[in-house]
């Protein structure tokens, strides 16, 4: 232990009523203290990366690790905690720091309070103009040649089958497919771009020279996949380490940005780069995050460009970019503007004419534009229904509400389900488009192998009555139409020229299969009106759901009986029949 030295000249014991005990070398001890708060400076910022940059909490918390550090430190060096007698030096020590994270404290609080939506309430509602806009001008009748018919995880399936065939690339036993992916239009096509990730930090230390060697694109109506190779690989990436981790290497060129998630696009020449957006809290300290430019990092060589979001939205040259404006962020916004235009009371009290977004939200493309699509619903009616629903261009943040009654995206799929309900089957999540100037909700309909075996087209204000599904998009879309027409009205679409979404694939297509044998047992329900026959058939294990109102013939099948059942093979135990005969 230091030799014990009383400090009897100073007012600090006075004051303090403990007496300060300095330790032996104490100055190179309050030396090495601070040399560990560089440490602890270094180290945090290279692993937390904040921007320095009021405007960021991470900032005042990176501050706050530094402060902990030297506070730790001076009480380890000094013996404080060994030796409680020099505790009240390592207080004295600590005092500066203390009083530095204290002032950090305040000015965090008071940002919050200025910051508050209860005193912003007004400024919050103006974070997005919104303008009111007819449907029917602004989103033209559907084109099923583009028509996204997969959602994220039917692409994501995709995407990994398509890897997995890449043996000769040797790709397969070195990296997997990432779990994140951009929804874009390429050359006015609805496209995935799905980036790869090292199978793990074995395969990293093996090829992290090389970099990923590119990346997949996965088209959203034809569900073809093709691999695309960089040829100087991607060094750069958001699943990368150390300096190649592509938020470390943007931090270090823009070092007081606050930063956006980063998204991988293509130009229509097939140029890839990451894209960056630059954020500001334009309310307060912390409040009304918005979009104010974008960083474009190339892949392969790590060069960074930065846009202004003016730049973005005008120049010609960067019309290719298709999300710049995160879909999270947007239905924030979108938030603020519906529940704030009264004032903060009224939101929570009165709530007249008080609206939020609903559960989830989906893209569609106008223009060579990408629009996230989501439902408004007033706050103080049932989940089931919405006032409306707003597209908001991801690109220029332009937005605008339509105003239909109807239901939401999750009582349409509801719905879907509920018409097929004997299969079990799982719809995703909406897509919006016009038929006839009806505003329709398409969805696929999923076993649960992911597969798709069935489409549905609701209608988004008669959701209970204008319904449709059929195994094919031809089937559904002529049930639909037909329905539409009963009630008045017409559509331009053709149905005869509607391509099956496997048609052009690189997908095998879904392989119809023929089972000839007896029936084992028959079982009946009566599912929406309709009477559906379960039949277990000789040679195989499971039921297959035949519905009458479909084959007429099943009313007067027997036990015994020989049937032919068409079918698509399925993990799940009642399997719905295409075709049925008796023999």
């Amino acid at each position: 232990m230091d030799p014990i030295k009383v400090d009897f000249s100073g007012s600090g014991a006075k004051k303090s009523g403990s007496v300060i005990i300095p330790p032996n070398k104490a100055g190179v001890k309050t030396l090495i203290n601070i040399l560990g708060a560089v440490v602890a400076a270094v180290v945090g910022y290279y692993f937390y990366l904040p921007a320095f940059n009021f405007k960021a909490i991470e900032m005042y918390i990176y501050f706050g690790i530094i402060i902990a550090a030297y506070c730790v430190m001076s009480f380890i060096t000094s013996g404080a905690l060994m030796s409680p007698e020099y505790t009240p030096y390592a207080r004295k020590n600590s005092r500066i720091p203390l009083i530095i994270g204290a002032v950090l404290i305040v000015v965090v609080g008071v940002g919050f309070v200025v910051s508050s939506v209860f005193f912003r309430a007004k400024d919050y509602s103006e974070i997005l103009p919104v303008e009111t806009a007819d449907f029917s001008e602004d989103v033209n009748e559907a084109d099923f040649s583009s028509v996204p018919l997969l959602d994220k995880d039917s692409a994501a399936t995709l995407a990994s089958k398509a890897l997995s065939d890449l043996v000769d690339e040797n790709l397969v036993s070195q990296f997997t497919v990432n779990s994140s992916d951009t929804q874009i239009n390429l050359n006015n096509r609805p496209v995935r771009i799905a980036t790869l990730k090292y199978q793990n930090i074995i395969k990293w230390f093996t090829n992290r020279k090389a970099g990923l060697p590119g990346y997949l694109v996965i088209d959203m109506t034809t569900q073809k996949v093709d691999f695309q190779k960089v040829e100087d690989g991607i060094i750069y990436s958001d699943v990368d380490h150390f300096n190649h981790l592509l938020k470390r290497h943007i931090r270090f060129n823009y070092p007081t940005a606050l930063l956006g998630t980063s998204v991988f696009e293509v130009d229509e020449e097939g140029n890839s780069y990451w894209v960056c957006p630059i954020l500001d809290n334009t309310i307060g300290l912390f409040g009304g995050t918005d979009v104010i430019g974008a960083i474009l990092v190339n892949p392969s060589t790590g060069e960074c460009v930065d846009y202004t979001i003016e730049e973005i939205r005008t120049s010609a040259e960067l019309n290719w970019l298709d999300r710049v404006y995160d879909p999270d962020l947007l239905v924030d916004q979108y938030d603020f503007y519906g529940k704030y235009q009264g004032g903060f009371w009224n939101s929570v009290l009165g709530q007249k004419d008080v609206v939020v977004t609903t559960s989830g939200y989906n893209y569609i493309a106008l223009n060579d534009d990408v629009y996230m699509y989501t439902g408004v619903t007033s706050i103080t009616t049932s989940d089931s229904s919405i006032t409306g629903f707003t597209l908001i261009n991801q690109r220029t943040k332009e937005a605008k509400f339509y105003r239909v009654n109807g239901a939401t995206e999750n009582a349409a799929q509801e719905a879907a389900q509920g018409k097929v309900q004997q299969y079990s089957y799982t719809a995703t999540f909406p897509l919006l488009l016009n038929i006839g100037n009806e505003p329709t909700y398409f969805m696929a309909l999923k076993d649960k192998s992911n597969i798709v075996q069935q489409y549905a087209l609701v209608n988004v204000n008669q959701f209970t009555t204008l319904i449709s599904t059929g195994t094919s998009i031809q089937a559904c879309l002529e049930s639909y139409t037909k329905l539409l027409a009963d009630n008045g009205i017409k559509t331009e679409i053709d149905v005869e020229n509607i391509v099956d979404p496997n048609t052009g694939s690189n997908q095998e297509p879904v392989e119809e299969k023929v089972l000839l044998g007896a029936i084992e047992d028959i079982r009946v329900a009566v599912i929406s009106g309709n009477s559906c026959y379960y039949l277990k058939v000789a040679g195989s294990n499971k039921y297959f759901a035949v519905d009458a109102s479909d084959f007429n013939t099943v009313i007067i099948a027997n036990k015994g009986d020989s049937v032919e059942i068409k079918y698509t093979d399925s993990d799940d135990t009642i399997i719905e029949a295409k075709g049925f005969e008796l023999k």
